[in-house]
């Protein structure tokens, strides 16, 4: 039984390998003779006949792969590798994946390859780091969130403000003995700290009472506070059950005097009917918003805004349905007309979340999300003068402790597409985003203005590969764009391709080490030998391909003849006709500079080219 089951299995496979050979011949013959257009034509006659393979499908790929045709060899690799394949065309379905953008799935042929092969330097290097090509989702939060150092468990603390390097904050770390009834905490004091020096934070001086004081608002020049105390030394009470007295919270003025604050005057919409609390002023100083049980409200608490000034106060005006909730709102703050505040009225992850509002009207009230939001009260966000950096405060680990949500700095490349010699815009032009490491990431084509606009992260760097048929190619290196908008302007030359009356003169056609298939770099300027010859119907073309004077002179002019016929074959897959291009391999029997064997690599290079004689 054993020995009829070999016995099967070997005739089987015999025969296999013999119809295999058999029915791909005439197609392998020419893909061996680097014929890939015509190997194709055969290829695929066997895929419509039926009698395709996996073997047929990784032909096809690695033809397509070698003529650069990257959707294509795309296409048939993944129909290979339903079965398995060699190490190698793992690989290349891969760099096809990559250049389509799918990362995830060129992960997963990168992780057979290095199965297959991993001490290949290739397989090393994805495997140390396998996910380093940036995600440009927009859908990525947006901050990182780390405790303050000089916050603690044992404190309440929230309502902080960045004003230049000093953080304001309030706190009921005051070392008075007196507790606040309510709260069996000692009273909240308003505090200051130098952000990034390694100092304990200290009272604000001539503004704290004996009371609860705090959070506060101070104006971008930081030279005017607002900040809420409650109304025990003005009287402002409001009854409550029996004999009990309920000091309402009022908003007072403060100015910077030689250096320090000084207390100034009570505000006049403060009242003994209700508390007005949680100041913030806008960007210019004219508006402050603040929270309020007034009438008139929706809820518990509301938002409310007024017109500011140092003198006089406006009407004030609830912020309406499109912010406030028959909950509770609160701890606003406000940053290039963005409004910030908490609330536990809409949905959440829990408790008090943290929202955004457009102030010009466009959108809704927007959950900032986690990091920033938690299953607990998250309030009290503000973002620092530059817009970049968050701070708020959040009970998740138990207590009211302080937060830096740090901006993840994320850049837009703007780039206008102009021509170098008219300075016209052109529009369709095609740019493309590679990593540092020269990975294409995205592709898109500028717009009717000329423009075309990717997303990136601040802390890689780019190329941008801007093309434009008729065009030099040209690629602009991008080092670590700043945080929001960068503007660059390409100007693309027009092609002057160099024609006399024996060639048409290119730049060298570089190919990888020792390989034959054509490169990103020899696609593009073959590109331009493609519009010349579609431009003069009658030329006809000899590519002659040299190497320099190393290694073996039979294997140089054996590798020059198959670089020769890579090329004859791109231009052929760009719809040249085959009778009016012939390839010959000259290895090193004509060298530019005939140095011999003592060749400079400047020498060296100069040997290594392609001639595009004209011979019609």
């Amino acid at each position: 039984m054993i020995k009829k089951y070999v016995l099967l299995v070997t005739v089987l496979l015999t025969s296999f390998v013999y119809a295999q050979n058999e029915t791909t011949k005439a197609a392998d013959d020419l893909f061996s003779n680097y014929q890939y257009v015509d190997a194709i034509d055969a290829y695929l006659k066997l895929v419509d006949k039926g009698k395709a393979t996996s073997y047929v499908y990784k032909r096809l790929g690695d033809s397509y792969y070698k003529l650069f045709n990257i959707d294509k060899a795309a296409q048939w690799y993944s129909k290979a590798v339903k079965t398995k394949q060699d190490a190698e065309t793992y690989y290349n379905y891969a760099q096809t994946l990559k250049s389509q953008g799918k990362y995830e799935e060129a992960n997963e042929q990168l992780n057979k390859f290095a199965k297959l092969k991993p001490e290949d330097p290739r397989a090393i290097t994805h495997l140390k780091n396998p996910n380093y090509i940036p995600k440009l989702s927009s859908d990525e939060s947006v901050f990182t969130v780390e405790k303050l150092p000089y916050s603690s468990k044992q404190f309440t603390d929230f309502g902080p403000v960045s004003v230049g390097n000093q953080l304001y904050f309030v706190s009921t770390r005051n070392k008075d003995n007196k507790k606040d009834k309510w709260t069996s905490q000692p009273f909240l004091d308003i505090y200051q700290v130098t952000q990034g020096e390694n100092n304990e934070p200290q009272p604000v001086k001539n503004i704290n009472t004996n009371h609860n004081d705090g959070p506060v608002t101070i104006s971008k020049d930081g030279q005017l506070m607002v900040f809420s105390k409650d109304g025990h030394e003005e009287g402002l009470f409001k009854k409550g059950k029996g004999r009990t007295k309920i000091a309402q919270q009022g908003l007072y003025l403060a100015k910077k005097v030689n250096g320090e604050w000084k207390y100034v005057k009570p505000l006049s919409i403060n009242s003994s009917a209700y508390s007005v609390t949680h100041p913030a002023l806008s960007d210019d100083g004219k508006t402050l918003y603040f929270a309020s049980d007034m009438e008139g409200g929706m809820g518990d608490t509301d938002l409310w805004k007024v017109e500011f000034s140092e003198d006089k106060l406006g009407t004030p005006v609830n912020l309406g349905a499109e912010i406030n909730t028959p909950a509770k709102e609160g701890f606003p703050s406000v940053r290039n007309n963005v409004l910030y505040f908490s609330t536990n009225g809409r949905q959440g992850l829990g408790g008090f979340d943290v929202f955004s509002y457009n102030l010009d009207g466009s959108g809704e009230a927007t959950n900032l999300g986690a990091p920033i939001n938690s299953a607990r009260d998250d309030f009290s966000f503000s973002m620092d003068q530059e817009n970049k950096d968050g701070y708020f405060a959040s009970n998740r680990d138990g207590m009211d402790q302080l937060f830096i949500a740090k901006g993840i700095c994320k850049a837009e490349l703007l780039t206008l597409i102009k021509d170098s010699k008219t300075n016209t815009i052109i529009a369709n032009a095609q740019v493309a985003i590679l990593d540092a490491q020269g990975n294409k990431m995205a592709s898109k084509n500028s717009n009717k203005k000329g423009e075309v606009s990717f997303e990136a992260s601040c802390e890689n760097s780019y190329q941008l590969e801007v093309s434009y048929p008729g065009y030099e190619t040209k690629v602009v290196q991008i080092v670590q764009p700043e945080h929001g908008l960068n503007k660059n302007e390409v100007k693309l030359t027009p092609e002057e391709v160099e024609i006399t009356e024996t060639e048409v003169k290119l730049d060298n056609i570089y190919f990888e080490f020792d390989k034959s298939f054509i490169t990103q770099q020899g696609a593009a300027e073959l590109d331009k030998l493609v519009r010349v010859m579609q431009s003069h119907p009658e030329m006809n073309i000899m590519v002659k391909s040299h190497t320099d004077s190393k290694g073996n002179a039979a294997y140089n002019l054996k590798l020059s003849n198959e670089r020769a016929q890579a090329t004859v074959q791109y231009l052929i897959s760009k719809g040249i006709q085959k009778n009016r291009l012939t390839g010959k391999g000259m290895g090193s029997t004509a060298p530019k500079i005939d140095c011999g064997k003592n060749c400079t690599e400047e020498q060296d290079a100069q040997n290594r080219r392609s001639e595009f004689a004209i011979i019609k």
